[in-house]
């Protein structure tokens, strides 16, 4: 298993190309977006944010991340037991692991699960066109 590639998305010319106005607040959210590596929610992008300009609210945080999310820009994960988190949709495919004690969230890829995956849906008669798969553990302990 590997874990998945980032890469560096350019949020501010996807919303230009879609004809919407980069505003300071808007552009100080997606300068924390393309620089912020992991999964964060919508108040940790909020508090990154009001440190920068503390004039901008928790609902531009929101809008933003809407309007990003409709685009395809940005994909929401509503992983079990906390809030929603985001992350870029730019990339290759890949799952989660989330550490259900410190809610990290560990990206991951495996070629053995995507083959199993195809089969299981191939054997069924069915062709997977999405998938979503989250792993929830905690870490073991050593002896």
């Amino acid at each position: 298993m590997t874990k998945a590639p980032t890469q560096k998305p350019d949020y501010e010319k996807q919303l230009r190309r879609a004809g919407v106005r980069i505003t300071r607040p808007r552009r100080i959210i997606l300068d924390i977006l393309s620089s912020t590596e992991g999964h964060p929610d919508a108040l940790e992008i909020f508090q990154m944010a009001s440190k920068a300009d503390s004039s901008i609210s928790l609902s531009t945080v929101y809008r933003t991340m809407k309007l990003l999310e409709g685009m395809g820009a940005i994909h929401r994960h509503a992983f079990e037991g906390g809030p929603s988190r985001f992350e870029q949709a730019m990339g290759e495919h890949h799952d989660h692991l989330i550490d259900i004690e410190t809610g990290d969230v560990i990206e991951f890829k495996s070629d053995r699960i995507e083959q199993l995956q195809d089969e299981i849906a191939r054997a069924l008669g069915y062709d997977i066109v999405h998938h979503r798969l989250e792993l929830y553990g905690k870490k073991r302990r050593k002896a």
